[in-house]
C-alpha cells in the first residue's frame, strides 16, 4: 500500500438511462427491478459493483493478462477455489492432496442422485466418472454428514467413507489463512475493495474481508413504468420450426424497457478497513473513474442509453468523519423542475443547500472539516 487512506468519504452516485432495462430481475420474466408500494426503479448494489469490476478489468490488463493486483476475484466463469490455491501455492503453504477415485459402475447412477459433503466433487474424464476429494476437505464434518443422510444406500455410503479415510487431507491453520487472505487481498482489486467471504470448505480457507467501499441500491428519483415491446427476429433455430411456419421463418419475443429513469445511489468508504485490505488512494481514484466511466463500457441493446449523471463526494478530514452520512445526504436534493414527464437529466436540478454545484471542491456552512466535490 502505497499511500494509505486518511480520508472517510461518502458519495451520492446519479445515474440514469433510456429506453431501456438497467437491471432486469430474472425471478420477474426480467422485468426491470421496482418497489411494488411507489413505483420507484431499483438497480441492486451487485450490478453495480459487477460494472465497476468489469472497468478495472478492461482498463487494468496488460495483453491478455491482469496487472500485479488488478485481478478481478468475481468475474465471468471464474472457478473461486483456484485463486485459494494459486495463492497457497505462492506462499510454498503445502497442504493435503485432493484424491480422484473411480466410481464403480454400480454406484454410478446413484451417487449422481445425492448431495455430496462439501470437499467433494463428481468429474467427468475419458467416459469414466471419479469421485474427487478435496485435499482440504473436513474429514470430520463430511464424515458426519455422510452418517447423518437418510437417504444414503450401505454400498454408497462405505464407497465415500472408504474414500475419505485414504484421503490425505489437512486444512490451513489461522496463521496460514491469515497469510492467504493477505495474499488475495493484494492481488484482487475487488477483494480489497468491496470484501469477499473466502472461506470455501472445497478449497485452501483464505477467511474473509470486510470490504472498505460499500453502496447501495439505486433508487430512481420517479416512478418509472416498465414498457413491455413485442419483438420479432426473421430467422427460425430449427428445421422442424421453417417446416412448422411453411418458410415464413419468424421468432416472437418480449422485451421491457424504462422510458426514462435517473436513479440516486449512496455509497461509503471506509479508511480504517481500507488499511486493513491495502486499497490505498491509487484505488480509490481507479475506483472513482469507474463510477464516471463505467457505463461506457457497458453497452448492449438491453440497457440502452446509460450514463452517470453525476458524482458528488463528502471528503472528512479525520479518517472515522466529521459528520453523519446521512445528514450530507439530505442536503443535496435532486427534484424535477417542471411538472412535465421526464425525459433527460436536464428535466431535474440537483442542488445543495438550495444551490446549484459546481465541478470541484466547495466549503461546506458549518461544516469545516467537510469537503463536497462534484467530479462530473
Amino acid at each position: 500500500m502505497n499511500n494509505p487512506l486518511k480520508h472517510r468519504y461518502d458519495f451520492v452516485l446519479l445515474f440514469d438511462v433510456r429506453d431501456g432495462n438497467p437491471n432486469g430481475d430474472p425471478d420477474a420474466g426480467n422485468l426491470p427491478r421496482l418497489d411494488p408500494e411507489t413505483g420507484k426503479g431499483l438497480v441492486t448494489d451487485v450490478c453495480l459493483k459487477r460494472k465497476v469490476r468489469n472497468y478495472v478489468q478492461l482498463s487494468k490488463r496488460e495483453g491478455d493478462k491482469a496487472m500485479r493486483g488488478f485481478d478481478i476475484y468475481i468475474k465471468e466463469r471464474a472457478v473461486l477455489g483456484r485463486s485459494h490455491v494459486e495463492a497457497f501455492n505462492d506462499l510454498k503453504i503445502e497442504l493435503g492432496q485432493d484424491l480422484k477415485v473411480p466410481v464403480p459402475e454400480n454406484l454410478t447412477e446413484p451417487i449422481r442422485e445425492i448431495s455430496l459433503p462439501e470437499g467433494m466433487e463428481l468429474v467427468d474424464d475419458d467416459d469414466k466418472l471419479f469421485l474427487v476429494v478435496s485435499g482440504t476437505t473436513d474429514k470430520k464434518e463430511a464424515t458426519k454428514q455422510i452418517r447423518e443422510a437418510d437417504d444414503l444406500a450401505k454400498p454408497l455410503a462405505a464407497f465415500l467413507n472408504k474414500a475419505l479415510k485414504n484421503a490425505k487431507t489437512r486444512k490451513p491453520t489461522r496463521d496460514e489463512t491469515e497469510k492467504g487472505r493477505d495474499w488475495m487481498c493484494e492481488h484482487f482489486y475487488d477483494i480489497r475493495t468491496f470484501g469477499a467471504v473466502m472461506s470455501l470448505k472445497s478449497a485452501p480457507n483464505c477467511g474473509q474481508v470486510r470490504g472498505p467501499v460499500q453502496m447501495t441500491f439505486g433508487r430512481s428519483i420517479d416512478p418509472v413504468v416498465p414498457m413491455e415491446h413485442s419483438i420479432t427476429r426473421m430467422a427460425v433455430a430449427t428445421e422442424a420450426e421453417a417446416e412448422k411456419q411453411g418458410g415464413d421463418n419468424r421468432t416472437m419475443g418480449r422485451k421491457f424497457t424504462v422510458p426514462y429513469g435517473l436513479y440516486r445511489a449512496h455509497g461509503f468508504i471506509s479508511a480504517h478497513l481500507a488499511q486493513q485490505t491495502g486499497f490505498d488512494t491509487d484505488d480509490l481514484e481507479l475506483f472513482f473513474l469507474a463510477l464516471e466511466q463505467m457505463f461506457e463500457h457497458d453497452r448492449s441493446a438491453a440497457r440502452g442509453e446509460m450514463a452517470t449523471c453525476g458524482l458528488y463526494l463528502f471528503r472528512h478530514t479525520s479518517e472515522l468523519g466529521n459528520a453523519p452520512a446521512h445528514a450530507l445526504f439530505d442536503r443535496l436534493t435532486v427534484a424535477r423542475q417542471t411538472d412535465d414527464v421526464p425525459r433527460d437529466f436536464g428535466a431535474y436540478s440537483v442542488l445543495f443547500d438550495g444551490q446549484p454545484i459546481a465541478i470541484g471542491e466547495h466549503e461546506i456552512a458549518g461544516l469545516p472539516n467537510v469537503t463536497l466535490i462534484r467530479r462530473c
